[in-house]
């Protein structure tokens, strides 16, 4: 038991110097070919949401009438970049519902059945380019800690997660492919 803590503690130390090492190095650079792609796939089915620009709806930051958050900026005004890669591709792939949001359908619709594993990546390389460059080590210094992309396997057959509302009960999923109101 001792001897397995041991091996444990040891990897642990030697993964956190690595990402330790790795976000020292800064964020990797951006493939253009990637960037590019995902600028188109972001204003077919992200701009009429979240902006041309990625500045997100006016008054984003106070709730609607029915109690939900208009869509944010995805640019350096917003808080995108301070998600991971891992839940950046999760938030596209599955949809999301603001946890300050009163209502508890899903505020943002899901795209996995849009978008492939690629177009996903994609559109969150091209949302890196809306940042600046101390958000971008911070976001890749979140992706070192919390998770990159999913490995690439078809992702599209990946079982979808239980969304949980504030009271820990699981949210409706009520708007699968849904404009949103």
């Amino acid at each position: 038991m001792e001897r397995a803590l041991t091996h444990g503690l040891t990897a642990a130390l030697i993964i956190g110097a690595g990402a330790l090492a790795a976000a020292e190095n800064g964020p990797p650079p951006l493939n253009p070919k990637e960037v590019e792609a995902g600028r188109i796939v972001y204003q077919k089915y992200c701009a009429s949401c979240h902006g041309v620009r990625g500045a997100g709806e006016a008054n984003w930051e106070t709730p609607n009438a029915q109690g939900e958050l208009p869509s944010p900026p995805h640019d350096a005004e917003g808080h995108t970049w301070k998600h991971s890669d891992k839940m950046l591709y999760r938030m596209v792939s599955e949809g999301w519902r603001d946890p300050f949001n009163k209502t508890q359908r899903l505020t943002m619709p899901p795209f996995r059945e849009q978008l492939s594993p690629q177009e996903i990546r994609d559109v969150i390389t091209y949302l890196k380019t809306l940042w600046t460059p101390e958000q971008r080590q911070f976001q890749w210094e979140e992706t070192l800690i919390r998770g990159a992309f999913p490995r690439r396997r078809n992702a599209r057959s990946m079982p979808s997660r239980k969304l949980l509302g504030n009271d820990g009960t699981e949210a409706p999923i009520q708007n699968k492919g849904a404009e949103r109101p």
